[in-house]
């Protein structure tokens, strides 16, 4: 008898998302935070010391843990050359035209040359609520008899949000103070966010995301 293939499914780890919290299937909840970045090559080296310094404090203070994820896509830089096309037809001036003719036929070359990545950073906040039953959940819609965790009424799902919020406000202060500026990412992000994650082929264009930091 031939082995059933497994669904596409069967490898996403996200049961749904609601308010801005990942619900994962074995039933615990996540936050997702944009976070800035620090150029930490051109500080000094008593900056560079006093940032790592603080980011080690911050680590010690955390009593639950917490996943970096670094994404890189590449750029789209098709909306960009219109722009300059747009700037370009507007110039009386035949030296700045010429000029941007110029800069636009190098940034085209350039580009089919070299990859022009984008990098995000996030931080993953998770929280675990107590007593989770998966004995109890629902079955799997996408594998017949399988168990998941069942999903929280409104009320405790509140209570749990609240608790997974305290936990993002800890973060949020504790990178403040290394010099981090970070923003939690809203329902339509997160659907973003993890489509990226789970179709990586599909890298190219720029995140609006990005750009709220």
């Amino acid at each position: 008898m031939p082995q059933a293939k497994a669904a596409t499914q069967d490898f996403v780890s996200v049961r749904d998302i609601k308010e801005n919290v990942v619900i994962q299937k074995d039933g615990q909840m996540l936050m997702v935070l944009l976070a800035s970045s620090i150029n930490f090559a051109l500080k000094s080296l008593d900056e560079q010391r006093a940032v790592l310094a603080q980011f080690q404090t911050f680590l010690n203070t955390l009593d639950f843990t917490l996943q970096i994820y670094v994404q890189s896509r590449r750029l789209n830089i098709a909306p960009y050359l219109e722009v300059l096309h747009g700037l370009e037809n507007k110039q009386d001036n035949d030296l700045m035209q010429t000029q941007l003719r110029e800069y636009i036929e190098f940034i085209r070359g350039f580009t089919d040359k070299v990859d022009v990545m984008s990098k995000s950073f996030f931080v993953v906040v998770p929280y675990s609520p107590t007593k989770i039953n998966i004995s109890k959940g629902i079955t799997n819609l996408f594998t017949p008899g399988q168990k998941t965790a069942a999903l929280p009424d409104d009320m405790r799902f509140e209570e749990h949000r609240i608790q997974l919020e305290q936990r993002v406000g800890v973060v949020t202060d504790g990178l403040a103070r290394v010099g981090v500026r970070t923003i939690t990412l809203d329902t339509d992000d997160l659907v973003e966010f993890y489509y990226h994650i789970y179709n990586p082929g599909d890298s190219t264009g720029s995140a609006p995301i990005i750009d709220k930091v």
